[in-house]
C-alpha cells in the first residue's frame, strides 16, 4: 500500500495506464486473429481489409508506446508475408 501522497496518485495513474493499455492491445490480438481468419479462409478481399486495420492500429499502439516499434514491425511483418502469399495463389 502507499504511504506518500504521490505514491498514491502514482497508483491511480498507473491503474489507469494499465487498463487503457490492456483495451489497445486486445483490440490489436482481435484484429490480427480476424486477419489470420480470413487469410486461411482465402478470402482475400476480407484480409486485405483486417490486414490494413490491424496495420493502422499496430501503427497508432507504437505511436502512443503501448507497443514496441520493433514489435510492431515484427507483427506488421508476418501479416504482410501471409497476406502476400494469398494473393500471390490468385
Amino acid at each position: 500500500m502507499p504511504n506518500t501522497k504521490s505514491a498514491k496518485k502514482e497508483l491511480r495513474k498507473s491503474k489507469k495506464r494499465y487498463i487503457y493499455n490492456k483495451n489497445i492491445k486486445e483490440a490489436i490480438k482481435y484484429l490480427i486473429k480476424k486477419t489470420r481468419k480470413a487469410i486461411e479462409a482465402k478470402k482475400a478481399e476480407e484480409a486485405k481489409e483486417w490486414a490494413f486495420k490491424a496495420f493502422k492500429a499496430l501503427d497508432k499502439a507504437a505511436q502512443k508506446g503501448v507497443i514496441k516499434k520493433n514489435t510492431r514491425d515484427r507483427k506488421k511483418s508476418r501479416l504482410h508475408r501471409k497476406l502476400n502469399m494469398l494473393l500471390s495463389q490468385k
